[in-house]
């Protein structure tokens, strides 16, 4: 569970507002579970809004400590949102001065200059402090040819999840093979605030199935609050409908087990199905040397390699609750 929960908490159903989401994640980086946080997702489109918070509140890492980590999601305009990307990590990202003459970037690679575009307005001066970087991008893609063109704009030194479509009898495995060998990461939508927005288990277990066969990790987002698959509320509003949602831990065993070839060696989609709707936390057996579902097991450096290089996290609007559900079950 090591840095797996990207907060997401302007995303409903939280939807919380840009101060409170940033409060929340001061609070969350500095508690006791701060090890679970992966990166904080932020819109291209607040992240000026990002910048201005930032200075006027404060409170990021000081020298010497590490970086917060941001995930933009960006528009359509790919390009131009690369340039606001790099514009904020020169003002906000750590600088390592390579020699008292020309710090250097650690993303950038060249002394932090601003570009000609001034798309956010932000002073020549760069933060030094442990800073806060983003070092990853977020987008969507529905063909392969769309793929090919982003992975031709998005340069090398940021981490690229592309968002694929994955239900309504859309193939992945195209999309996914599509990234094989690009850097490119694959990203799926495992649910929403309707019914109508979750995937069946079948297509995530092809998603799943797609991206290890070509060999591209892959996070997952929405819907996954929960330890555990089961009925519960959809959003935070009393009296709100409730539906059948996935939980995380059976996405990354149903991951692990698929990329040790405990799973796809002996049964294949249905087998992947079957981990990824079952709702019995005895089935789920963790321990030092590694985790068994039923019968399969993965030990503990393979799964250390499956979260490093396959299932690497999952967007949330809630920290608290994975937190919690994993306390509940005596895993943490």
């Amino acid at each position: 569970m090591s840095s797996v929960v990207d907060y997401a908490g302007l995303f409903p159903p939280a939807s919380l507002e840009l101060r409170a989401t940033l409060e929340k994640w001061r609070a969350h980086a500095s508690s006791p579970e701060a090890w679970m946080l992966g990166r904080l997702i932020v819109p291209v489109s607040q992240l000026k809004a990002f910048a201005a918070l930032i200075r006027e509140t404060g409170g990021v890492p000081g020298p010497g400590a590490e970086p917060w980590r941001v995930s933009c999601l960006l528009s359509d305009e790919l390009d131009k949102d690369v340039d606001r990307v790099f514009e904020f990590n020169r003002s906000f990202a750590p600088v390592i001065p390579a020699d008292p003459d020309e710090p250097r970037h650690p993303l950038l690679g060249k002394p932090p200059t601003l570009s000609d575009s001034g798309s956010l307005d932000l002073p020549d001066e760069v933060v030094a402090s442990g800073g806060v970087v983003i070092d990853a991008v977020e987008f969507k893609a529905s063909s392969a040819r769309k793929i090919d063109e982003a992975m031709n704009i998005i340069p090398e030194q940021l981490e690229p999840y592309i968002e694929i479509p994955a239900s309504g009898g859309v193939d992945v495995r195209g999309l996914v093979a599509a990234m094989a060998g690009t850097g490119a990461r694959a990203k799926i939508r495992t649910g929403g605030v309707t019914a109508e927005a979750f995937p069946s288990a079948a297509e995530v277990a092809r998603f799943i199935l797609a991206c290890s066969a070509a060999d591209v990790a892959f996070k997952a987002t929405a819907g996954l609050h929960h330890a555990l698959r089961g009925s519960y509320a959809l959003t935070y509003e009393p009296g709100c409908p409730r539906g059948t949602m996935f939980g995380f831990l059976n996405v990354f065993v149903a991951a692990a087990l698929v990329r040790s070839g405990s799973v796809s060696a002996r049964g294949g989609e249905g087998d992947v199905v079957a981990v990824l709707e079952d709702t019995n936390a005895r089935n789920f057996v963790f321990t030092e040397s590694g985790v068994t579902w039923r019968d399969r097991r993965v030990d503990t450096p393979r799964l250390a390699r499956v979260r490093e290089t396959f299932a690497t996290s999952f967007g949330s609007c809630s920290f608290d609750e994975p937190v919690a559900e994993l306390r509940s079950m005596n895993l943490i």
